[in-house]
């Protein structure tokens, strides 16, 4: 028995068992797992068991494949059973909406190699003569989809990880944590066992296990049904099982062959339950609950109706189990924030995410970077206030919301503004008509609805009336000026008298030479893949402000301190929120913000990427920062928060009579693409400087990871596009993930993109083959079913000698 490992993971379910299967595999075989009772006996042994390629997230859409690729292979690999059924399934839509989601997500896993295609009520008859389609428009068919025995699974990975030296220890029960240096000590039923790493992969106990190092996981445990029918006749003498039919309006879960009888599982769409609110029974092992027919009815009743062989049998069995459950249903991967403490926890689809969660956060940790961005996994993403009210009310949200449809920018506003993060400006941006989204828990300002239109998010997979809004906002600012509350920033002072090396050895730009010099820079990893983005202010000779993307805060401020070396005197003091940002920019904007301050504006008096203490509407320590992602003249104004309404209000008292506009984060997503600005998409820890195309923007060495960032890419490398516009217009534009083609091949996928209103197309940011990502190149995207002509284009299309950012006198309207 191991009394000392180089990781201990707590937890032996499928997320446990998938990440010592594959931690041993990249050679990190010093490895103990502790189960407290049998391998499985918590969530993973009463799982469906079910896997899609139906999956509408890039990252997810990877995962889920691979499972589709281990899980027929563990059982001649291990000796153990996984009873794969590779019997594909079929989601159904029954609104156009719907279609719209399905060629989305076909267009994604296209992309990938997936086999998939659009199918009409005639075919999904053919493929399920079962199933009821009066109503049904279309279906996605994903035929290498499948369901496995949950146990089965769990336990071949757990044999592959011990064929590789893991051990793996069952009825031994973590009761506790302590550090010990810079790792643990982890507290058991039989002993003590020395860690540097300890995971924290535990489930419905994660919250509790997460309690030891002090930590206030938001997940909360939600029940779940599924039903066994009474075998069905119709299904006895059928040679080959029957798809599983995901159903997500009528049914809300998903209806399939059990052996010979039916299974049906519901994710019903009111009164969601939770269990074990105040901590999970150490005892529990295998637990179940009593059903509750009354909450499911009226969705059991459609399900019958859409299969009506199932309608008169009898149920058999009823599975009523918990399910852990985030507050925005993405996994937590990732670094705790508690160092050396990392989670493998807050899965609602174990068996179908599991073993590409084991794979690519295996990959984090023993090479400091996944093959997939994990950013939107990283379990430091979430920024609201957190307590009771919120996790289990978000995680409530979260179930609600499994089967209803994913549109792009969903909003999700439980506990919102309640718990969340607001500027002093909220009030008054909400007046102009603000729609906001969450963003770090930070509620930020996306768009502004005019007069007579509903403040309200527009959910759709097309271009719809926020089209023409957010046009007017970029036309607003770009002709007369335009404001916006960017308080959402995350705002970090670093300090010490080491700092300035420091900075040189994780920055790829030349630093700040001079007192309030302005640098954007790039931070890079040991293994040379990017890290993030910042902006960068020399303060004083030992002092520096940086400014990086909201979303980011947290988990980028555990990676600098991280990066110190030992006896390194260098301090971070997180000041996001004793600072806000107001945005001022456009042709007209230097004279508003003159009309507040008696400070120098001019290029003479402040230039360009240059950073001055100001004082505006009688408010003193202004961090004026010359700089805009707008790519017009303007200023960023970071001002201490008691300030922040007197400094608003001035400047919309000397803005509005000019024709000043409020914008939102879409605008400024718009401006930024004619700019060729990159964002938090395209800047991830699996690309390197090369591959990203900012070896520009780099020194030739000087600073960790250097050769390996500045490498010819050979992998991917990151071009701009623009689609054309089809005859009448674009009825829908790329939202991220889609693939990219090229001679009829699958060649790269969309970053992120916008629609270019200066030149009136769309822009997009995709990573491709290196030899195709030329100027000039000519290439398709498929949006929603339909190929879109685009061709590779080379630097920013408005401005390219970034003649407005520092004009000296107002430039021409544009």
């Amino acid at each position: 028995m191991k009394t000392q490992a180089r990781v201990a993971i707590i937890g032996g379910g499928v997320m446990g068992c998938s990440l010592a299967y594959h931690l041993a595999e990249e050679g990190w075989s010093d490895l103990v797992l502790l189960e407290k009772g049998e391998l499985t006996s918590g969530s993973t042994w009463h799982a469906a068991g079910q896997i899609t390629h139906s999956v509408s997230h890039f990252g997810l859409a990877k995962m889920a494949a691979y499972g589709t690729e281990l899980y027929p292979r563990l059982e001649a690999e291990t000796g153990q059973s996984a009873t794969w059924h590779g019997c594909g399934s079929l989601r159904v839509a029954y609104l156009p909406e719907e279609v719209d989601w399905l060629h989305h997500t076909r267009a994604i896993g296209r992309g990938l190699g997936h086999e998939m295609e659009i199918v009409g009520p005639e075919r999904i008859a053919e493929l399920h003569p079962f199933y009821n389609t009066e109503g049904i428009l279309a279906a996605l068919h994903t035929p290498h989809d499948g369901h496995v025995d949950p146990a089965g699974v769990t336990f071949a990975l757990a044999a592959g990880a011990r064929a590789r030296g893991a051990e793996i220890r069952r009825h031994c029960r973590a009761t506790g944590l302590r550090r010990e240096g810079a790792g643990w000590i982890v507290e058991t039923e039989q002993g003590e066992i020395r860690a540097g790493i300890v995971v924290n992969a535990a489930g419905t106990y994660a919250r509790q296990v997460g309690a030891w190092a002090g930590l206030d996981l938001p997940i909360a445990n939600l029940l779940h049904h599924y039903l066994i029918t009474e075998p069905v006749p119709e299904f006895a003498d059928l040679a080959t099982e029957l798809p599983v039919i995901r159903d997500d309006r009528l049914v809300s879960g998903y209806v399939r062959m059990e052996q010979k009888s039916g299974l049906i599982g519901i994710y019903e769409k009111a009164n969601a339950a939770t269990v074990w609110d105040d901590g999970t029974p150490w005892e529990a092992e295998h637990e179940l609950f009593d059903p509750d027919y009354d909450r499911i009815m009226p969705w059991l009743e459609n399900a019958m109706e859409r299969m009506p062989v199932l309608a008169e049998l009898g149920i058999r069995r009823v599975v009523h189990g918990a399910i852990t459950h985030p507050p925005d249903g993405n996994m937590m991967l990732g670094p705790s924030g508690v160092e050396n403490l990392w989670l493998c926890c807050g899965s609602q689809v174990g068996i179908a995410w599991g073993p590409g969660a084991g794979r690519y956060l295996a990959q984090w940790m023993v090479h400091g970077a996944a093959d997939i961005s994990m950013a939107s996994f990283d379990p430091r993403r979430f920024g609201a206030r957190i307590d009771e009210t919120y996790r289990i009310g978000k995680a409530k949200e979260d179930y609600l919301l499994r089967h209803e449809i994913p549109f792009p920018q969903r909003d999700r506003p439980g506990c919102r503004p309640s718990h969340s993060k607001t500027s002093p400006l909220y009030a008054a941006t909400k007046a102009k008509g603000a729609v906001f989204q969450d963003v770090y828990g930070w509620e930020r300002p996306y768009w502004y609805a005019p007069e007579g239109m509903a403040r309200e998010h527009i959910h759709s997979f097309r271009r719809s009336a926020l089209h023409d809004v957010v046009g007017a906002e970029v036309d607003g600012l770009r002709t007369r000026a335009g404001i916006a509350d960017l308080t959402a920033f995350a705002k970090i002072e670093a300090h010490g008298a080491d700092l300035w090396d420091y900075l040189g050895r994780i920055s790829s730009n030349r630093l700040p030479r001079n007192t309030g010099s302005v640098t954007l820079t790039y931070l890079v990893n040991p293994n040379g893949r990017l890290e993030g983005e910042a902006t960068l202010v020399k303060l004083a000779g030992d002092r520096a402000y940086i400014v990086y993307a909201a979303a980011r805060e947290a988990a980028l401020l555990d990676w600098m301190r991280g990066q110190r070396r030992p006896g390194e005197r260098v301090a971070f003091d997180n000041v996001s929120e004793a600072r806000g940002v107001i945005m001022l920019a456009g042709p007209l904007s230097r004279e508003i913000l003159a009309a507040c301050t008696g400070a120098d504006l001019s290029n003479a008096g402040f230039r360009w990427l240059s950073t001055r203490a100001i004082e505006a509407a009688g408010v003193a320590d202004i961090r004026a920062m010359r700089v805009t992602y707008t790519g017009e003249l303007g200023w960023e104004l970071h001002v201490p928060m008691a300030g922040m309404a007197a400094v608003h209000a001035a400047l919309v008292a000397a803005g509005e009579p000019r024709g000043m506009v409020h914008v939102g984060a879409a605008a400024l997503n718009a401006m930024r693409m004619e700019k060729a600005y990159r964002s938090g998409h395209e800047i991830t820890a699996e690309v390197t400087l090369a591959e990203a195309g900012l070896a520009r923007f780099s020194r030739a060495e000087g600073f960790q990871g250097a050769a390996a960032s500045l490498a010819p890419a050979t992998r991917w490398k990151l071009a701009l596009l623009r689609l054309e516009e089809p005859e009448g217009g674009a009825e829908a534009d790329p939202l991220g993930s889609e693939a990219v083609w090229h001679a009829g091949e699958a060649v790269g996928a969309i970053s992120s993109g916008g629609y270019g209103y200066g030149i009136g197309a769309w822009l997009g940011w995709a990573y491709l083959r290196p030899a195709l990502a030329e100027p000039g190149t000519r290439l398709e995207v498929m949006v929603l079913g339909r190929p879109r002509a685009a061709e590779v284009v080379e630097g920013a299309l408005r401005d390219p000698e970034n003649a407005r950012p520092r004009a000296d006198r107002t430039p021409a309207a544009a």
